[in-house]
């Protein structure tokens, strides 16, 4: 079919409405479509792709003059002839463009880009976030925002390599927080797993990396185990010279060694004397998102030394909310360091021992001196620990023994404090 045969513009401007012409053609497939849009006319070309008829619009006149239609025209040819349909190449650059588009709009309102680790990391924390406590989970997404997304953020999850994740993991490292170089893998690790599930990652570039990391220092809470030693702390905590409140949290930390934030929160209903019962609520403890909403309360014997320390300081306290109020906001609980702070007023460093540290020292010295049994011990301590058949032990079990130890484990303590004689570890066997 010949080519050009539209003479002009001109000829196109001259169309006057009522003609009866449907189209102009121009030869080779391409023509115009008259009066489709208004007073416009479209241009059109027709072409075959595998065997296919398809069609291509190519933009209205006068927008698109005559000259413009067959450069488009001919273009599309070339590609048709290279085996490429013009069509679906469009749509890839609308697509782009789109893309490119809300990519420059989310980077405007603040929002991470589309398929970037940050979003796709952001919406993997909005997807398991209520399966945690908030604390926990602010911790999670905290150190993705300080320690990940400064230099992965903007990076398409699907392109991250694993030594450009290690690189990442490397300046964690370079601070000297190891732990947080392994906490924030295994983050990373968790994000791209989702990034998987969800199409936008073909593997987990963190998966083969935790051996590269080096190896974070286990540090435990300095706590005193020796026996003549810790009497010494038990004279100093009863003989301390500061506030009711705080005495008496001295003298109920190392014989109900809960955990400082359990015990400085603790709340005057929560105590039955009858009883000789505290009962923390599941939501204090040290648990899942599950367990603090579903779990059982955990159960504390209050010997009979902790039931006359703890009435003492009810006609202090007793008629507010918390057991160990603050010294300035009563309506609050005390500092978190208080305790410490008082350790320290007494002469005992921090290298030494810790107000979470006395967990550690009746959980030694129950085992070790007493020759208590540890499954009773780890109840009262609020571990979940397996049997050998790979049950937990419920963390409300074993009361009635753990009501004996309870006491057992005050009495040891009144007669450090009093100066008896320390009771030797029992010799092993040859």
């Amino acid at each position: 079919m010949a080519r050009s045969m539209i003479p002009s513009d001109a000829t196109i401007r001259n169309i006057k409405r009522g003609d009866p012409r449907k189209r102009l053609s121009d030869g080779e497939g391409l023509y115009l479509l008259l009066f489709v849009k208004g007073g416009a006319h479209g241009w059109r070309l027709d072409y075959t792709i595998n065997g296919k008829r398809k069609t291509l619009s190519l933009g209205t006149y006068p927008d698109t003059r005559l000259k413009i239609a067959r450069e488009q025209a001919d273009r599309a040819r070339e590609l048709v002839a290279a085996g490429s349909d013009p069509s679906d190449r469009r749509k890839a650059t609308k697509a782009l463009q789109v893309q490119t588009r809300e990519a420059k709009e989310r980077e405007a309102s603040g929002l991470p880009t589309i398929g970037s680790f940050e979003e796709v990391a952001r919406e993997w924390f909005d997807t398991r976030r209520n399966d945690w406590a908030a604390s926990y989970g602010d911790k999670i997404i905290r150190r993705l925002e300080v320690d990940v997304f400064p230099w992965l953020g903007r990076e398409p999850a699907g392109s991250i390599t694993p030594p450009l994740l290690l690189e990442v993991m490397r300046k964690i490292e370079a601070r000297g927080v190891i732990e947080t170089a392994h906490r924030a893998l295994e983050n990373c690790g968790q994000v791209f797993r989702y990034a998987v599930a969800t199409g936008r990652a073909v593997s987990n570039p963190a998966r083969d990396l935790k051996d590269a990391l080096r190896k974070p220092v286990v540090k435990h809470f300095p706590a005193i185990t020796d026996p003549s030693r810790l009497g010494e702390l038990l004279r100093a905590c009863y003989g301390y010279q500061g506030s009711h409140v705080v005495r008496a949290a001295l003298r109920l930390a190392p014989m109900l060694f809960l955990r400082p934030g359990e015990l400085r929160h603790a709340q005057w209903v929560e105590f039955d004397f009858d009883a000789a019962l505290w009962i923390v609520p599941a939501e204090r403890m040290k648990r899942e998102k599950d367990g603090k909403l579903n779990g059982k309360p955990h159960l504390v014997p209050l010997p009979s030394q902790a039931v006359e320390t703890l009435r003492e300081l009810q006609t202090i306290t007793g008629g507010g909310v918390y057991v160990f109020r603050g010294e300035r906001h009563h309506h609050r609980p005390m500092s978190e360091n208080t305790v410490n702070a008082a350790l320290r007023a007494m002469g005992f460093g921090a290298d030494e021992v810790v107000g979470h540290g006395f967990r550690a020292t009746a959980r030694t010295m129950m085992a070790e001196r007493l020759g208590l049994p540890e499954a009773v011990i780890e109840a009262q301590l609020a571990h979940s620990v397996p049997d050998k058949l790979g049950r937990s032990y419920n963390r409300t079990e074993f009361e009635t023994q753990r009501r004996e130890m309870m006491q057992t484990w005050a009495n040891y303590l009144d007669g450090l404090r009093k100066g008896a004689d320390v009771i030797p570890l029992p010799q092993k066997a040859a």
